[in-house]
């Protein structure tokens, strides 16, 4: 006999990971890359100076596209380019965003973050614990309905974890003011989920068949 069962528990995130990016339009090729590199380049030197390690530091999706008038006549070139951070510091995610973002100025985008629980061993480890209960809960109610014994376990099977984004969104404001304002950050919770499947071995009924109506 196969049986499902799902275990679920929350933890509260310890990494943010920021998608920061620079974005330049300049007349030439050579000058909205030039543009784009100096202001990637603070915004990296900011971070690193920050306390961010150069490791956690990620270039991202570097693009140079051409923008056009309304007849498609080439009047200028774009050039974007992306910086992933992955800060380990919740407490100082907003201030470390805020720094980023001014260091490259107007060229600067912040287009998300995104939370994870890099420490998750023990949330795992319970959350496969009351998997393991919920099937085996499962296991006996359909096997008292056979009317049958509940034998032995001979397989167990666990595909890939899940988990999803915390229960309370990040909250960011849409202008970040003076360089003083940092970007007000919520992590709240995120919840890790495992589910198993498990196989039974229904033993040879004991006693009187169950009749069925």
């Amino acid at each position: 006999m196969l049986v499902t069962g799902t275990g679920a528990v929350f933890g509260e995130p310890d990494t943010l990971t920021a998608d920061l990016a620079v974005d330049t339009t300049a007349a030439t090729v050579a000058a909205a890359l030039d543009q784009a590199v100096k202001a990637a380049t603070r915004m990296r030197d900011a971070l690193v100076r920050a306390g961010v390690a150069r490791a956690d530091l990620q270039t991202a999706n570097v693009s140079v596209t051409s923008t056009t008038d309304d007849k498609g006549k080439v009047t200028g070139y774009n050039v974007n380019q992306g910086l992933t951070a992955t800060i380990r510091d919740l407490s100082k995610a907003g201030a470390l965003m805020t720094v980023a973002i001014t260091a490259g100025g107007d060229a600067a985008r912040l287009t998300g973050v995104s939370f994870a629980i890099e420490e998750n061993t023990a949330l795992i480890a319970e959350a496969r614990k009351k998997a393991f209960t919920d099937a085996r809960a499962k296991a006996e109610l359909y096997a008292r309905e056979a009317g049958r014994p509940l034998g032995r376990v001979v397989k167990i099977s666990e595909p890939t974890l899940g988990y999803e984004e915390p229960v309370q969104r990040d909250k960011m404001m849409a202008s970040l003011g003076s360089g003083d304002m940092s970007v007000p950050i919520e992590p709240g919770r995120q919840r890790v989920s495992v589910t198993v499947t498990v196989e039974w071995i229904l033993a040879p009924a004991t006693g009187k068949a169950m009749l069925t109506p």
